[in-house]
């Protein structure tokens, strides 16, 4: 364990002037019975003070947003995505926010949805839902989450977007859901739009989002959080999210290849 892991303990009582050796300072002076008190009331002190900021274990140390302001971030990405001329990064953000807010994904269970695992069908009891397959976390647990019929509206969207996103491409569209927007560099090569995208393209994508909102409604709203997952704990926090059914059986849904092609 390193130092910034440990706090500094007090220093042991002096024992009584009994004309020994007395333990010295660093410059070179006798320390007294009543500094080596004052030390260890400074340290508990400062301890008892940093306490109510300490964060717990499954806190996060971000404030997250109301969910008030997260369904306004849903409302806001879904109307701007179906606006004819919505921009193809627009409309992949309500994507993602539409899937978080119906699954709790997290960016990593995001990047791991294929094509094939979205269902847009009428499903459940209200026409117009669908379904999608998410595997959750490291252990990537697989779970099939009900979806919102006004998500599916956003998803047959995008699902036009990423076709044309990827027409420029040599062979087929790729398996992965979330693609790139536009065209990027990488090591001095261009690379074309319609690529699976990675984490930090979802970051870079959020950010631009909110500076854009922030400039926007600067004077009539609070500012967006930096990081999406301020938001997405808003939704599962308050169990907006639908918890799906597990599926144990491997053979039940295939699992997602490294390179989401």
């Amino acid at each position: 364990m390193s130092s910034h892991d440990t706090s500094p303990e007090a220093p042991a009582p002096s024992p009584p002037d009994d004309g020994g050796p007395r333990a010295t300072t660093s410059g070179g002076l006798a320390a007294s019975p009543h500094a080596e008190a004052d030390a260890r009331a400074t340290t508990t002190g400062r301890t008892a003070g940093a306490a109510p900021h300490a964060t717990g274990p499954g806190r996060y140390p971000r404030p997250v947003v109301g969910l008030d302001e997260a369904e306004w971030v849903w409302r806001q990405l879904g109307v701007e995505a179906l606006r004819p001329g919505s921009k193809p990064e627009i409309v992949r953000l309500a994507v993602i926010a539409g899937l978080t807010r119906a699954t709790g994904a997290r960016y990593g269970d995001l990047l791991r949805v294929r094509a094939e695992d979205l269902d847009l069908g009428a499903v459940g009891a209200h026409a117009g839902e669908g379904s999608v397959v998410v595997r959750h976390g490291k252990h990537r647990a697989v779970r099939v989450h009900r979806v919102p019929a006004e998500v599916v509206l956003v998803l047959r969207h995008w699902m036009d977007v990423r076709l044309e996103l990827a027409a420029e491409l040599e062979g087929s569209v790729p398996r992965a859901l979330l693609l790139t927007v536009h065209h990027t560099h990488d090591n001095g090569t261009t690379v074309s739009s319609g690529l699976p995208i990675t984490k930090q393209g979802l970051v870079l994508s959020w950010r631009r989002f909110v500076q854009r909102t922030n400039a926007r409604y600067g004077a009539l709203r609070p500012p967006l959080p930096t990081r999406f997952e301020q938001v997405r704990r808003a939704w599962t926090e308050a169990g907006v999210p639908d918890p799906g059914r597990e599926i144990t059986s491997e053979n039940s849904v295939p699992s997602a290849p490294d390179d989401q092609r």
